[in-house]
């Protein structure tokens, strides 16, 4: 079913015309602010972001899922539908797996599928806030963290396997988030819950392969809404720094409460050496898990600038993963992710045209409002046709949604697909 996907080049003949029109707009105004858009259309072109296995189905709620057709049944159809999502946008080469959501049956099976559709692994994701049907303890009251030594083995062991998993996968990356944490005062000892779970990373990290990193992940609550143990990007950086070179932070953008300043997260995980990566998503309320750029776009550009400002920098130890997190229940997940792509694409785009020269003129000369209209004008500027440009140039689509839409590739899969049983888990 991808091959309905290859005809890319003719569905981009139908818009070529106004798309090029616009593209010559954009490239002239520009050209008269001493931006060469050539060189924006090649940068946009080396952005890559992972797509993550699990949220290729419907997500779903506590109270609720509605699949649609011919949504994945195993991970191997996922990978398929993955390589639809490369194949439109040439920014999504590599799959983020869940282990044990997506543990495949054949490791080397699953590698041969991936190859065969031009698809790597990015980091793998361990899963210790969840009790699996045949795991001996429970995880009920924590992992890494859980006062019973056999449960952190437990934990730990799963992690171990995790990487054994991603390094026969070709991954060279774990991303560990835990749910420990407590609901009321009292219910665990704060200091000492957090001293076992740098225990139990440390056993992690020691097995680590050569050229591995290991990315602590923080959330300030949820499943724990009293205490959570990993709760701040403070605690991240304090694990990743006691582990050691090869552990640094990862930042999910829904993953902090209410009114964050997360590109100041940033600046100062940039600053100290350990920002190892993202998941991109929107919030509104919480962990909502929302199509990136829904919500609030103008804070996903400044966290790009941020980014951008440490690129051109070349700043020590700046080599970020970037990886998609989001659940979908009311869009098709395809769909969804197309959008994503497009959306940090553009985002990436608005950072790379901020005048960087002015901008620190007028930061070190404390005028505010013509810094903040610096930005303000790169983030106002309609940057699409380059974003398209930068595409189609390596084969992808100029709208790809609407590509999708115009392929039938969902209608297909329908046909293919059997509409039995399988019902993906939640997103982190």
């Amino acid at each position: 079913m991808i091959g309905m996907i290859d005809d890319i080049a003719t569905y981009n003949d139908s818009s070529a015309n106004d798309h090029e029109r616009d593209l010559e707009a954009i490239s002239e105004r520009l050209d008269r602010r001493g931006i060469d858009a050539e060189a924006v259309i090649d940068r946009i072109g080396t952005f890559e972001v992972a797509v993550p296995s699990w949220a290729l189905g419907t997500g779903g709620t506590r109270f609720g899922r509605f699949p649609i057709e011919g949504e994945p049944r195993n991970v191997y159809e996922k990978m398929d539908d993955t390589a639809v999502i490369q194949k439109l946008t040439r920014a999504t080469p590599r799959v983020s797996l869940h282990i044990p959501w997506d543990e495949p049956d054949d490791v080397d099976r699953l590698k041969a599928h991936a190859d065969d559709r031009g698809l790597g692994f990015d980091a793998v994701n361990s899963n210790t806030f969840q009790d699996q049907p045949d795991q001996e303890h429970s995880y009920k009251f924590g992992s890494f963290s859980h006062t019973d030594p056999a449960v952190r083995q437990q934990a730990v062991d799963h992690n171990l396997h995790v990487v054994e998993l991603g390094e026969a996968l070709g991954s060279e990356a774990i991303t560990i988030w835990l749910a420990d944490g407590s609901n009321f005062p009292g219910q665990m000892n704060l200091r000492k819950s957090f001293d076992r779970v740098l225990g139990g990373l440390e056993t992690v990290y020691d097995g680590l392969p050569d050229g591995w990193r290991l990315y602590t992940e923080h959330k300030p609550y949820e499943p724990a809404f009293y205490a959570t143990v990993v709760q701040d990007w403070g605690s991240s950086l304090m694990l990743a720094n006691r582990l050691g070179p090869k552990a640094q932070c990862l930042v999910d953008l829904g993953h902090h409460l209410p009114n964050t300043n997360i590109e100041l997260v940033v600046a100062r995980l940039l600053t100290a050496g350990k920002l190892g990566g993202f998941h991109f998503n929107d919030s509104k309320y919480g962990d909502d898990d929302l199509t990136t750029g829904s919500i609030k776009p103008y804070q996903l550009f400044l966290v790009f600038n941020e980014l951008v400002d440490a690129e051109e920098e070349d700043l020590d130890n700046f080599n970020p993963d970037y990886m998609i997190d989001q659940s979908h229940n009311l869009k098709d997940p395809i769909e969804a992710f197309l959008q994503t792509v497009d959306q940090l694409q553009k985002a990436y785009a608005k950072a790379v045209i901020v005048d960087r020269d002015a901008l620190s003129e007028y930061q070190q000369a404390n005028d505010a409002l013509k810094a903040e209209e610096t930005l303000k004008q790169a983030y106002e500027t309609g940057v699409s046709p380059l974003v398209a440009e930068a595409r189609r140039r390596q084969g992808g689509a100029l709208n790809p949604v609407a590509a999708f839409r115009a392929s039938g590739y969902r209608e297909a899969v329908h046909e293919e697909r059997s509409d039995e049983g399988y019902t993906p888990p939640q997103s982190l």
